[in-house]
């Protein structure tokens, strides 16, 4: 009989940089006395940033939602959009926001981001924008995508919110689409504790979302723009220049946990992974997502996530229930059955995956999870 952990493992833990190096650079905000309204830190945050993605089409904000929502403005998207239910809340109250109607077609069942056969069949004359998203850091059908936005006249914009990281052949993800949008939430492997971020082809559009972000500010005495209050401070732009530097020792451990995970339970009987992705795709390991089958496992999805919380260990029904279903959407009309989605969602769970967590443990999760299994077959 395997112990519980005495410790709750979460599904997710955020990684933090020493506290002594932390306090080196709060002595730089204190001797500035300048907290928010774009701070030195932020400014060199942004220059750091737009080396990584090797573009100065950026523009930082205070939280992911928040730059989707201006993002979505800032382009001038109206009408209707074709997206995904299988993805966070967010990616749809950005659209509400901006009062665009979602239009939710189905997903393609490898990797759960949008089926593009499904988004062509979709497309109306109200159709302005593809909202699409990489789900769990998967990269989406960037080129059938593309493809599909030029022929119809549609801007391409990406929820990149998991996808801090992911490259395509030799290209960041940031480069693909006509918008993307990140999130630096402290969920994420890479956080700036609250955070986000646009990146963008056209380079013109960036002083709109710097109005926007900014009360719509010219100077003291001229607002040209009714905008909102989404910038930035110091602390975050801190934590996330500090995160950053660690990046790639992040990205490397969660390779391992993933290769664990994989190498365990890849054999377990209603235990289903993902596929691997293609060869030209450097992912970054963002989560860990199985398809519990009920029948084969000898459990449903739900069950294990309770017995696992008798374990100690906490996972995720990420994404369920999905986000047509949610009350305040049950009145956008769904044309698409969503077949996938639905069978997805009822199916999902995401396993604990952060840059601390001992490669002994999530042996030990495996085991956990095995062990369950087999109990329950041989009932």
């Amino acid at each position: 009989m395997l112990a519980p952990f005495e410790k709750p493992v979460n599904v997710a833990r955020p990684f933090l940089p020493s506290l002594d190096d932390f306090r080196d650079g709060l002595k730089e905000i204190w001797d500035n006395h300048w907290l928010t309204n774009n701070g030195p830190i932020v400014q060199r945050f942004g220059r750091e940033l737009s080396n990584y993605f090797e573009t100065d089409n950026i523009c930082l904000f205070t939280n992911g939602t928040l730059s989707l929502q201006i993002g979505l403005q800032g382009m001038g998207i109206a009408g209707e959009a074709i997206t995904t239910p299988f993805t966070f809340v967010a990616t749809t109250h950005a659209l509400f926001w901006n009062k665009i109607r979602p239009v939710f077609v189905d997903i393609e069942p490898d990797f759960y981001t949008l089926d593009p056969e499904k988004v062509e069949a979709a497309i109306t004359p109200w159709t302005t924008a593809i909202v699409a998203v990489h789900v769990f850091g998967h990269p989406c059908k960037l080129n059938v995508l593309a493809d599909i936005a030029r022929k119809h006249n549609l801007k391409l914009i990406y929820d990149a919110a998991h996808a801090f990281g992911v490259r395509v052949g030799s290209k960041s993800i940031a480069h693909f689409g006509d918008m993307s949008m990140f999130s630096f939430h402290a969920t994420k492997l890479y956080h700036s504790i609250e955070g986000g971020m646009l990146t963008f082809q056209d380079s013109g559009i960036k002083g709109i979302f710097d109005y926007l972000k900014n009360f719509g500010f010219e100077n003291e005495e001229e607002v040209v723009m009714p905008g909102t209050n989404a910038k930035m401070n110091e602390i975050q732009a801190l934590m996330g220049s500090m995160v950053l530097k660690h990046l790639d020792d992040i990205i490397e451990k969660r390779r391992q946990i993933a290769a664990v995970y994989r190498e365990k339970l890849e054999s377990v009987p209603g235990i289903y992974l993902r596929p691997e992705l293609p060869k030209d795709v450097r992912y970054n390991y963002a989560y860990i997502p199985v398809e519990v089958d009920e029948k084969e496992f000898g459990m449903s999805r739900d069950q294990l996530y309770k017995e696992l919380k008798e374990y100690n260990i906490y996972s995720r029904r990420y994404f369920y229930p999905l986000v047509c279903d949610f009350a305040c959407y049950k009145s956008v009309a769904v044309k698409d059955p969503l077949t996938v989605a639905r069978k997805v969602a009822e199916r999902i769970l995401t396993l604990p995956i952060y840059y601390d967590l001992d490669l002994d443990d999530v042996q030990r999760i495996c085991d956990i999870i095995i062990a369950i299994g087999s109990k329950e077959r041989d009932h």
